[in-house]
């Protein structure tokens, strides 16, 4: 009886590892897709407002909708809890480049940092489009975005990297 009972839980367990990829590649078609992602490093982690870290990339699906996100990971030594940020963006055929000013919360004094942490660093993934807003790219081709921190302390200490996610919706 001990042999037909362990040889059942073999079976059980052979059948249940079959499943596995099948279950894999399920889940992860309900997440959006990442069409871009791309952080850069700044330098001595003191983002100075001179430094403009650029982003290009190409859309070619101009019918659905598209999420922009910032990305800023920074030490539990930064002092401020939010970030002042231009986000200058330049499409095909435009001469100049468009500006939009974001104010960022990083943090509240209730609950500390609002991001992801470990050990004394944090990452946050801000979405720049508003909620419950559609964005949709107008013309197919490569998009420039350039990153500028406005704060007035310049530079802005303990900040390690910055960056860009751009999401199919």
């Amino acid at each position: 009886m001990f042999t037909f009972v362990k040889t059942r839980y073999v079976k059980q367990y052979k059948s249940f590892l079959r499943l596995i990829p099948f279950l894999l590649l399920a889940f992860p078609a309900c997440e959006p897709v990442a069409l871009y992602e791309k952080s850069v490093v700044i330098p001595g982690h003191n983002w100075k407002s001179s430094f403009r870290p650029e982003f290009s990339f190409t859309i070619s699906d101009t019918s659905r909708p598209y999420q922009l996100y910032f990305i800023i990971r920074h030490s539990d030594r930064y002092r401020f809890n939010n970030i002042f940020v231009n986000l200058y963006a330049k499409g095909p055929g435009q001469d100049t480049a468009q500006a939009v000013r974001y104010d960022i919360r990083l943090g509240t004094d209730d609950k500390g940092w609002l991001g992801a942490g470990m050990d004394d660093i944090y990452e946050h993934r801000e979405l720049l489009t508003p909620r419950g807003q559609e964005f949709f790219f107008k013309k197919p081709g490569l998009y420039r975005f350039t990153l500028e921190q406005i704060m007035r302390e310049d530079p802005l200490e303990e900040v390690y990297n910055t960056g860009l996610r751009i999401e199919k919706k």
